[in-house]
């Protein structure tokens, strides 16, 4: 091991450059916060009450001409009205302090009221505590509960949990037993099969076609083998068709009434809207703060008014970092608007008619009418929202591959699975149609497709093979 002096040439981003990257990549919700913390760091920065219109002056372009003396009397006032505010609070606080508990118990109901939501195993606990169990049954269900996960399926098998706990086995199976009549039905099953038995035996079906076919067959009822079903059991297909359809209609994951719903929020960077038959785009800046550069530092700069050369230098470096954080925000937001404008202007048909009408677009075509490069353009567009009439789409949904109709016309990949949707929902139940036919429908219509794409497609539609879509 050794140690080696070199010099070498290296391309850094420099911190200003990074700061406007970030900005142009973060979506609206997150900007906003960003716009805060820098906020709180940059003393010069303050944010407008208003938007500023387009005739009015903004920091941006020049301010300087404000009357400070008037803005800074008004301030003073005002300290000094919210110091007498604060002070009759204290006095009335220390008077009585009746006040206070009260303003305290009022909070804490607040708080408890607020509704949060009850996950399976605390549902699970809660019906367990209304039965009257010995200590070693309860710790044998609190732990059977443990083991549940959140689709209602038990993890771990009750010969290796009493193994590992040391409680008899007996005790498990039974108090297995126990919560397998728990609130969902389904609940506490080791297995898909035991969970529809048992959501079975719940409805009272015991001794009926579908508990049979459950039991025996369950294999083949996974691959759809119907006809192997009726054969085994010496009854119709259309029998066996009619049970697997009420089969169909069960649980398979009891436990997923109690999973709380993704909570995701988005809000529109770009507003698309129809008026007299043409499209106007506008930016969402509701959300975003309005900065200026305070008056306050401007004149400590202008008149000279600081004790030393570090004071001038720290107050200048900061009203550089705030003009420079509200230009990368302008500059932002001009080229959302830019790309908003391209996607708008391309996806025209889509706009009138909905997503089959969907056009391939690739974002370096973009950047060339936009003037920028395309890494720019899918910083723009990343985790950024459309609302259109159509809907609220993110921006890169509308950038997408496609094909060629033999006619010369673009179809992007959403229409082709628009297409193939459409075939599947409208095909008939007894002679569903298969990849292959899909392929030579589609290529009737002028889209050359292979089938492994068809396939793919199908696969992310999350739509079935033939031979498992087919009804008897």
């Amino acid at each position: 091991m050794q140690q080696r002096q070199s010099l070498a040439l290296q391309q850094v981003l420099s911190p200003q450059l990074q700061q406007s990257l970030l900005i142009l990549q973060t979506p609206l919700l997150e900007l906003r916060n960003l716009v805060q913390q820098e906020m709180e760091t940059n003393p010069v920065l303050e944010e407008l009450a208003e938007d500023p219109t387009p005739g009015e002056p903004t920091d941006a372009e020049a301010s300087a001409d404000e009357n400070f003396k008037e803005e800074f009397e008004k301030l003073v006032s005002l300290d000094e009205e919210w110091r007498d505010y604060m002070a009759q609070s204290a006095s009335y606080s220390s008077d009585g302090g009746r006040g206070s508990k009260q303003a305290d118990d009022k909070r804490q109901f607040l708080f408890d009221s607020i509704p949060v939501q009850e996950t399976l195993q605390q549902n699970l606990v809660a019906q367990l505590n209304q039965s009257v169990l010995e200590a070693g049954e309860r710790k044998a269900a609190e732990l059977i509960i443990g083991n549940i996960d959140d689709d209602g399926f038990l993890q771990s098998a009750p010969e290796e949990m009493a193994l590992n706990s040391g409680i008899p086995q007996d005790d498990f199976e039974r108090m297995l037993g126990l919560i397998q009549t728990f609130y969902p039905a389904g609940v506490g099953a080791r297995d898909l099969r035991e969970c529809l038995l048992i959501q079975l035996r719940r409805q009272g079906k015991e001794h009926s076609l579908e508990y049979r076919i459950v039991s025996e067959h369950m294999a083949d009822l996974g691959r759809h083998r119907l006809p192997e079903i009726a054969r085994s059991m010496a009854i119709g297909v259309e029998d066996v068709q009619r049970a697997a359809d009420k089969i169909a209609r069960l649980n398979p994951r009891p436990g997923q009434v109690f999973a709380a719903a993704p909570q995701n929020y988005v809000l529109p960077d770009v507003i698309v809207e129809k008026v007299d038959g043409e499209y106007q785009i506008s930016l969402n800046n509701e959300q975003i703060p309005h900065l200026r550069i305070s008056n306050l530092y401007k004149d400590i700069v202008a008149s000279g008014d600081y004790q030393t050369s570090e004071v001038k230098d720290y107050i200048r470096d900061k009203i550089r970092s705030g003009k420079f954080l509200i230009r990368s925000i302008h500059q932002r937001q001009q080229t959302i608007l830019k790309i908003a404008q391209q996607i708008v202007s391309r996806q025209r048909d889509f706009l009138d008619h909905g997503a089959s009408h969907l056009k391939p677009m690739i974002m370096a075509d973009v950047a060339d009418a936009v003037g920028v490069h395309e890494t720019t353009v899918s910083r723009a567009v990343s985790g950024k929202y459309m609302a259109t009439p159509q809907g609220v789409f993110e921006m890169k949904y509308f950038f997408t591959g496609g094909y060629q109709t033999a006619s010369g016309e673009s179809l992007s990949n959403i229409s082709v699975k628009q297409a193939i949707l459409d075939l599947v929902k409208h095909e008939g139940g007894s002679a569903p149609l298969s990849d292959h036919e899909i392929v030579q429908i589609l290529g009737e219509r002028g889209i050359p497709i292979a089938r492994r794409t068809v396939a793919k497609y199908r696969s992310e539609l999350n739509i079935l093979p033939s031979h498992m879509r087919r009804k008897y």
